[in-house]
């Protein structure tokens, strides 16, 4: 099948590089009744690809490492325990990897099949605003205030200055782990805004250390199996024979479904391509083959290291233990001493790779909000001068990211704001799925190279859908002091927020004023088009 960078499938109107310096379009965007709405930067002129002024300078290595990275996270040294020390098994741990990695495909297929139909830096913004035109600007907003408000790169970079002071054998006190927290943030977007080769280039070297060491992780487990060295590490394959793979194995479906839900967003980023399109070279092509191939390499590493684990560590310190799982298995392998040191520096590392690729591809994404003139000084955070890079993009990314730091005062309130972004983003998901379904039936005419299975499309939504209820059912024995749905209800809260905000700029005030919201296209000096909001 030909690749749709190399023959567009519409004669472009508009092009992210034109170097026309005026205003080219003005439309109405209030009178959606009359069926005059032609959008500057038409919506529908989504399905061509489209050059960033950076230029195309993703190669498949790197494309590939934006995604591993994002996927293979600090997490793969501690859930692989949390889940075991749920479910009491190893035999349904292991399951639970499998069906997870199957549910991680359902979602990939349909980020492929718009991400491939629809070749734009921005992810899920462009497919909300393709399959969602009505009522105009309403999706583009709400996807604005999520990715703005919540969007942010906190977790990795506290549990990348917990683990490196721990490394150094320094206290980590809460001043002290948020300053170097707050330093590695502001190192990353530094970098990633003056010096982009160069932080593309870290992070890919960072990527392929991250993938190094959990293979040696791997290796190492096997090398107790087929040398069996006289050491404490003996192997413990009788763990992994039949007769007690299932052994102590809690058949509970809430903690089946939550220990899912854990292995689900294990899985969390093989789409992160899709926020860079306008920078990878031949973009359809390597969205697909490397999505696929990062979901492969994650399916392959997540269940090798968990079966290293259990050929190393025995099933009841596992138990007994949960996220420490990988301590005790470099401990046992390589001393205390050593493994007191190893594992830290691992984690720090995989933390710091996944900040840099993580920030890399939200500064695209929220570049794309500000070129459709959401935010205030949208045409100096939509500029890639004077480093030809976004740092607008990365301006907006560092100050949530940076609050969330700073401001909670507990761990609670910290882990509260991780909980609403990832509820949110179900949310999101579930939107982009049907979306898919909608325009299958309202735009068979669309080219797709790529075409998700449709069970595989339900299965997602259901997913979405279990997740998204899930929250609201009280789990047993709970004896917290706040409501254990609050996150879910602060979700839904910024979801209603957001419709009010939307429909008091492009409704209210305007009907108050007796003005119209219009939309005007322009490009700027660097060459990137963009929208510009106005009342008139």
């Amino acid at each position: 099948m030909a690749d749709s960078s190399n023959a567009p499938l519409l004669q472009s109107r508009s092009s992210y590089g034109s170097t026309d310096k005026t205003s080219t379009r003005h439309d109405s965007i209030d009178s959606e009744a009359a069926g005059e709405i032609r959008p500057s930067r038409d919506v529908e002129d989504d399905v061509l690809p489209e050059t960033s002024t950076i230029g195309r300078n993703l190669s498949w290595q790197s494309a590939y490492i934006l995604v591993i990275s994002r996927v293979v996270g600090s997490g793969i040294f501690a859930t692989p325990g949390t889940i075991v020390q749920s479910v009491g098994s190893a035999g349904l741990s292991l399951s639970l990897w499998v069906v997870g990695a199957f549910i991680a495909a359902c979602g990939l297929a349909v980020s492929l099949e718009f991400g491939c139909m629809l070749p734009r830096s921005g992810g899920d913004k462009v497919y909300l605003e393709f399959a969602y035109r009505r009522p105009r600007l309403l999706a583009s907003t709400l996807f604005a205030m999520y990715a703005v408000l919540l969007g942010f790169t906190a977790s990795n970079c506290i549990i990348f200055s917990k683990y490196a002071l721990f490394a150094l054998g320094v206290e980590a006190t809460d001043v002290l782990s948020k300053s170097l927290a707050v330093g590695l943030l502001t190192f990353v977007c530094i970098t990633h805004s003056v010096f982009p080769k160069a932080g593309v280039k870290i992070q890919d070297v960072l990527g392929w250390i991250k993938i190094g060491i959990i293979v040696f992780m791997i290796l190492s487990g096997f090398y107790v199996v087929i040398f069996r060295p006289n050491t404490t590490s003996a192997p413990l394959t009788h763990q992994l024979a039949w007769e007690h793979l299932w052994e102590e194995t809690s058949w509970n479906w809430g903690v089946i479904a939550t220990s899912l839900f854990k292995v689900f967003y294990s899985f969390a980023g093989l789409d992160n391509a899709a926020n860079v399109m306008n920078e990878v070279k031949q973009p359809v092509r390597t969205l697909r083959s490397v999505a696929l191939t990062a979901l492969g390499t994650a399916c392959g590493l997540y269940m090798l290291v968990n079966i290293a684990y259990f050929l190393v560590v025995p099933i009841e310190d596992i138990r007994g233990s949960g996220e420490l799982i990988a301590a005790l298995f470099f401990e046992r392998l390589f001393g205390e001493k050593f493994g007191r040191v190893v594992l830290p520096t691992a984690v720090a590392l995989s933390s710091v790779g996944n900040v840099m690729v993580v920030a890399f591809a939200m500064a695209r994404m929220k570049q794309e909000i500000a070129r459709q003139g959401f935010l205030p000084y949208s045409s100096l955070l939509s500029s890639s001068r004077p480093f030809n890079s976004p740092m607008g993009g990365f301006i907006i990314h560092y100050i949530p990211s940076f609050l969330v730091m700073i401001l909670p005062p507990s761990d609670s309130i910290y882990s509260l704001i991780l909980d609403i972004d990832g509820y949110a983003a179900q949310l999101i998901g579930l939107a982009v799925a049907i979306g898919l379904v909608k325009l299958r039936f309202q735009r068979p005419d669309l080219k797709r190279p790529f075409k998700a299975w449709m069970p595989a499309v339900s299965i997602r939504i259901a997913m979405s859908c279990a997740l998204i209820v899930a929250p609201f059912f009280r789990p047993p024995d709970y004896e917290g002091e706040v409501f254990y749905a609050l996150y879910a209800v602060f979700s839904w809260v910024i979801l209603v927020g957001g419709v009010g905000y939307w429909y008091l700029w492009t409704r209210a005030v305007p009907r108050w004023r007796g003005t119209r919201l219009q939309e005007e296209t322009c490009v700027l000096e660097d060459g990137t088009t963009i929208t510009k909001l106005s009342y008139s």
